[in-house]
């Protein structure tokens, strides 16, 4: 039996669940964005708490690793390290787009495409089969009207997530089919169970964010 904590602030809205195996026991979820990294430990202790466990009888630590909100992921990978140091815990790390993924395969017949808003007209995405074998990798990409058309005239695919919505105006397809769907830390339970059992778990000392662009700031001018 194994106690999961499941992390996911790589987006506007940040979530944290507890799961038994593959059944959720306790779930919290902050809609401000610009509160994650305070919000987060209070959290955490208070879903603990609820469910009757301990921090020593967490068997790992499950955590988004992106694509995402540059600042969230960091607070989210920075408190799975952090716990997973002290515990001495494995960390389990998962793409976002990957949960975004498991969470519309009930709705989607061949392929499931998860977008994540990147500004303007580019977005995160990535195309996964039923099976949530990559088809197509994690990629930034710029929407235009030959964005996955390859895929679209072949198969039927479920877009879905923040991004998606940006893509509807390029697609005239009858494969295609956009949803939406409410999304948290639960979709992670069944991923992160399956690799706790596989033993694959990420490395405390190299494990890094999957920005898949880079962070640019700009200088105030004098």
């Amino acid at each position: 039996m194994a106690h999961i904590l499941n992390i996911d602030t790589s987006r506007e809205t940040a979530s944290i669940c507890l799961s038994r195996d593959i059944t959720l026991l306790e779930q919290r979820i902050n809609d401000n964005q610009y509160d994650h990294a305070s919000w987060i430990h209070t959290a955490i202790a208070d879903l603990l708490q609820s469910a009757g466990i301990t921090l020593q009888e967490l068997s790992a630590v499950a955590v988004t690793i992106g694509p995402g909100s540059y600042t969230g992921l960091r607070v989210g990978l920075a408190t799975a390290k952090g716990l997973c140091y002290a515990l001495q815990l494995p960390l389990i790390t998962i793409s976002t787009l990957e949960m975004m993924a498991e969470a519309a395969r009930e709705q989607a017949e061949e392929l499931i495409c998860p977008m994540i808003d990147a500004r303007r007209m580019e977005v995160f995405a990535a195309i996964y089969d039923k099976n949530l074998t990559i088809i197509s990798p994690p990629a930034a990409i710029e929407l235009n009207n030959t964005t996955y058309q390859s895929f679209i005239a072949t198969h039927k695919i479920v877009f879905c997530g923040s991004g998606s919505k940006k893509f509807t105006s390029f697609v005239q397809s009858a494969n295609a089919r956009f949803i939406e769907l409410p999304l948290n830390s639960s979709a992670l339970i069944p991923l992160a169970f399956k690799r706790f059992l596989k033993k694959d778990f990420a490395s405390l000392a190299y494990a890094e964010p999957l920005y898949l662009k880079e962070f640019y700031t700009t200088q105030r001018r004098k």
